[in-house]
């Protein structure tokens, strides 16, 4: 007799060979009875299969006999048998290489007493439960197992592991509404692979596994994590790939990943399939109206796919579409007529089999025909698809999420036994784990909301904990600011009191004749005005000015410290200026970021005092943020130092509004307490009254004159050539084709010398030549800096019902000089691949970054690459809109998309290192945002572009453009120089 026993990913079995004279016979015992509930069975069939022992032969005759038939039986002390066949050749060498490195041999941990032979014609061995781990409760001697009737899971548990990409909660949200449950997310590094097996075995905490796209190769370690070991040895949990998660199941398992004959980023396909259950109640094939968004530059060789990966779906044709262009077509009928495309997938199998189904075509072994697009394993419940299910403009793409959570639902009613209470099954919301775990942490979600009060910290108050994963606060450290006050932090009780003046505006010259008058002396110094210069087709609405307020006014300058070029030094130096000139300095070790939302979460205010204002400023801090502040926003790192400061903000307790509709006039004042007195209300009324239209004839007069009298003409000077400029937008295509990223937004600067000039003049030299509906003017005297935004773009905006909405722009084409010109050219962009890519590639980016902080299914986008016309271009816009979870602070909004995925690409953290990389000076102010944040926690930012930064003596424009597979580099270099041209213009027009 010979025996040993394994320990099967923590789980007891023992292998032992007996010859009675009737025949070998080898008898498997699991000892913590995981075989009994389906888990070793798969692995067992996978040893005798590679052994060439008839596997169906061997499942008829003892997977029924001796499970369903005989059923099991207990002694109280939880022993347990079974017999098998003896198969001639199979060893435990063997086994321990199909086990692979998690498998741990313990030969000798069973001592020959605990095993008791039967006598030869019982032939059985009776197991002790001193191995088993764990006990099951009652007496079980001398009863038959009772068969409780299985039913599928009410809700299903997904693991979904982040490949570092930009469209993972894209997933999130989609798995959310499907599954009953929000997935868990965790980076594919984060955790070790013990860590994943003890919650996917020991605990079993999750029903299923999802493997998200992301940058990179399966073939490089760093770029895929613990994806290949899930991949192999998970083969008892469904898994279903995406993209890279595809391509890494094919690499798992022999496939070759290789080049595809082009680079496929934001175009779309139409796919066939088999019918697969992945692929039920999804139609197939040309013109059915089953397309895809793909974004991919690798693909699985599917001449090298080994048996036990079968191809379900691929590519209808060559061709791929715009999005727009797939809107001509009729989508059929939902029905599938499956025995039709079975017949058509046999033929298509056999002719994969001898290499005849592919185009003789081939470029590095990449078809120029049809293209794999979704594989599953022949035995495993793992599945792949290379396209992107979860993108705003995949179809059916919800079906197939859908689908494998019945695949899933399926799975385990087929492995259910009556010992399937042994797993751990978690019905609430939060998914409470042992203490010990450091997957989760404080995930209890106690009560119900609190009721509104008319006193609150910031936002609706927090009822109980929150879901807050270490994963997310390591590497984005957005969860856990909460709309809750710190015990530790003391509040400040704001009161606003306010005045409105009917259809003021255009009595006293408008918002620049207010502006001018009000805070245009003495050279503008420290004032602020969003000015929403362009409020045509409704797209801003609101202007904000102010300048240096009353007690509650300071100034914040918030500078990266010198050892912040990596994520983990992110902490600054920060100046406070207040009221009356006084500074102090200080260090923040946990950044600007979380001050800030300190700051505002110390803020208690009455929700009554702002009640009948139509906009989301009620005072607060307005200023911008840089774009080096990514490195607390998860980038790992600044690669250059930014010479204007990294954030500076006004707390601005005063301020007048201009809403542009109504042409009303609103003037606002914050103060602690129950102060009566208004004395800045009382004097801002009476300039108001007093203004005089001859303001705005004089100011022109001077503009007029400050033009004519211009001497000098010296031109902005670029930092990178031409010939420099296009070799850097052909490196960032090899990174695309490479599959290092989807779409890199590349920018470079220009600099000018202007000596001594008026700034505020100039910024309403640009805001007339230049009108937008984000413009922008900033003045911080003690930095010498001013900041004359012309910006199209919104950011993030977050009102005060908790909807959180972005505005990004991608694509842009110069206006034509007659009627005609300017229509054509309006009808290219709107119909061309290539921006349309781009556009797409960015939505679904925002839709991620908005999916991480909303709630489940409220992630929308009501309006998808419409044109919009300004003074100088024309522009492709989307709007997304979600509702942000109520327990989410503000702050945590903005630091969960910041940078804007259209100044990045994606996916963003990748495309932002290599951006860093290639780029040869900081971007500075450029690339970040200018806004405000309102004590209430309502925010609205824009993207800073097409802006003019004047600090000292210089003036410098950042451009730039998003470099797609698409992309020409010397049409690129001509894109960048379009950008300039309007705020260029403006400073030689002005000088």
């Amino acid at each position: 007799m010979k025996e040993w026993i394994f320990l099967l990913k923590n789980r007891f079995f023992l292998f032992e060979s007996l010859n009675f004279g009737h025949g070998l016979l080898l008898h498997i015992f699991c000892l913590d009875l995981l075989l009994f509930s389906g888990k070793g069975f798969p692995l067992l069939l996978q040893m005798f299969e590679e052994e060439g022992v008839d596997k169906g032969r061997f499942c008829g005759h003892c997977y029924q006999t001796s499970l369903l038939r005989q059923k099991m039986s207990f002694t109280i002390c939880t022993s347990s048998e079974l017999t098998y066949p003896y198969v001639e050749g199979l060893r435990n060498a063997k086994a321990n290489r199909v086990a692979s490195k998690s498998f741990i041999m313990a030969g000798g941990y069973v001592k020959n007493h605990y095993v008791q032979a039967s006598c030869p014609d019982a032939r059985k061995v009776v197991i002790s439960s001193h191995l088993v781990p764990g006990h099951l409760e009652g007496s079980f001697m001398g009863k038959k197992w009772q068969e409780e009737p299985r039913k599928k899971l009410e809700f299903v548990r997904t693991l979904l592991i982040d490949n570092y990409d930009s469209y993972t909660y894209n997933i999130y949200q989609e798995l959310s509404v499907i599954n009953g449950l929000p997935p868990v997310v965790v980076r594919n590094d984060e955790y070790t692979w013990k860590d994943i097996c003890h919650f996917l075995y020991e605990e079993g905490a999750f029903d299923n596994i999802v493997i998200s796209p992301g940058p990179g190769s399966p073939t490089c370690p760093a770029d895929i994590g613990v994806c290949l070991q899930l991949l192999l040895q998970c083969w008892d949990i469904p898994i279903l790939g995406v993209c890279l998660g595809h391509q890494a199941l094919g690499y798992a398992h022999g496939a070759q990943i290789i080049h595809a004959s082009e680079p496929i980023h934001g175009r779309l396909s139409e796919i066939e399939h088999t019918g697969c259950k992945l692929f039920a109640n999804i139609p197939s094939g040309r013109n059915s109206g089953f397309k895809v968004v793909r974004y991919h530059s690798l693909v699985i060789d599917a001449k090298t796919l080994p048996k036990e990966l079968i191809p379900i779906a691929w590519t209808s044709s060559d061709d791929t579409l715009s999005f727009l262009e797939t809107q001509r077509f009729d989508v059929i009928s939902d029905a599938y007529e499956s025995e039709r495309q079975q017949e058509k997938f046999d033929s298509i199998l056999e002719r994969l089999k001898n290499g005849s189904y592919w185009s003789s075509s081939h470029s590095n072994g990449t078809k120029s025909g049809k293209v794999v697009m979704g594989i599953r394993h022949a035995t495993w419940p793992h599945y792949g698809v290379q396209f992107h299910p979860e993108s705003v403009a995949t179809t059916y793409g919800r079906q197939i999420f859908k689908n494998f959570r019945e695949i899933t639902k399926d799975y385990w009613l087929r492995m259910s036994s009556s010992f399937s209470s042994d797993r751990n099954i978690h019905y609430t919301v939060s998914m409470q784990l042992p203490h010990a775990s450091r997957l989760f942490r404080a995930v209890h979600t106690g009560g119900q909301s609190a009721k509104k009060a008319d006193v609150r910290f910031c936002g609706e108050a927090c009822s109980g904990g929150q879901l807050m994963q270490d994963a997310d606060k390591k590497n984005f450290g957005f969860l856990h600011m909460v709309n809750v006050l710190p015990p530790s932090m003391g509040a400040n009780f704001l009161r606003l009191k306010w005045r409105k003046f009917d259809h003021l505006a255009s009595e006293v010259g408008g918002a620049r004749n207010m502006f001018s008058e009000l805070y245009g002396k003495n050279k503008a110094e420290n004032t602020f005005w969003l000015d929403s210069s362009s409020t045509e087709k409704g797209r801003a609405r609101f202007s904000f000015m102010g300048g240096k307020g009353g007690s509650l006014w300071k100034q914040l300058t918030f500078r990266l410290s010198e050892d912040s070029e990596v994520a983990s030094n992110r902490g600054g130096h920060l100046l406070i200026e207040d009221a009356d000139g006084s500074t102090n300095s200080t260090f923040l070790e946990e950044g600007f970021f979380e001050y800030l939302n300190k700051e505002l979460l110390s803020l208690c205010h009455e929700e009554n005092d702002y009640e009948g204002l139509p906009f989301e400023f009620y005072g607060g801090f307005i200023g911008y943020i840089g774009y080096n502040l990514k490195v607390e926003c998860g980038a790992a790192s600044n690669y250059h130092k930014s010479t204007t400061p990294d954030a500076c903000f006004f707390f601005a307790d005063n301020l007048v509004v201009i809403d542009h509709h109504s042409d009303d006039v609103y003037i606002l004042s914050l103060h602690e307490g129950n102060t009566t007195t208004t004395p800045w209300l009382d004097d801002t009324e009476k300039k108001l009254v007093s203004l005089k239209a001859s303001v705005t004839r004089k100011l022109d007069e001077q503009n007029v004159q400050a033009v004519a009298s211009s001497q000098h003409k010296q031109h902005f000077h670029s930092e990178k050539s031409r010939e420099q400029y296009v070799r850097d937008v052909e490196k960032c295509l090899k990174y695309i084709k490479d599959g290092e990223s989807y779409e890199l937004c590349l920018t470079t600067c220009i600099r000018k010398t202007i000596g001594q000039v008026d700034p505020l003049r100039l910024y309403l030299h640009l805001r007339e030549k230049n009108p937008a509906p984000y413009a922008a003017w900033l003045n911080f005297s003690k930095q010498n800096l001013s900041i004359c935004s012309s910006s199209p773009e919104r950011f993030l905006r977050l009102d005060r019902n908790g909807v959180l909405e972005a505005k990004p722009i991608k694509g842009t084409i110069a206006r034509g000089v007659t009627l005609e010109e300017d229509e054509q050219l309006k009808l290219q962009l709107q119909f061309s691949e290539k921006d349309q890519a781009e556009n797409l590639m960015i939505v679904d980016l925002l839709r991620n970054d908005l999916g991480r902080v909303c709630e489940p299914g409220t992630v929308h986008v009501p309006h998808l690459m419409e044109v919009e016309s300004y003074a100088t271009v024309h522009t492709m816009v989307s709007t997304i809109r979600g509702k942000k979870q109520s327990n989410v602070s503000a702050v945590a909004c903005v630091k969960a998309a910041f940078p804007g995925g259209s100044m990045t690409g994606a996916p963003k953290l990748r495309s932002m290192e290599l951006l860093d990389s290639i780029e040869s000076c900081s971007r500075g102010i450029y690339s970040g945002s200018i806004g405000f944040f309102s004590y209430n926690q309502t925010f609205d930012l824009n993207i800073v572009i097409r802006t003019v930064v004047i600090h000292g003596n210089e003036a410098s424009i950042g451009a730039g453009g998003a470099i797609v597979a698409l992309s020409d580099p010397e049409k690129e270099y001509e894109e960048m120089i379009l950008k300039t041209r309007a705020p260029a213009n403006a400073v030689m027009e002005f000088q």
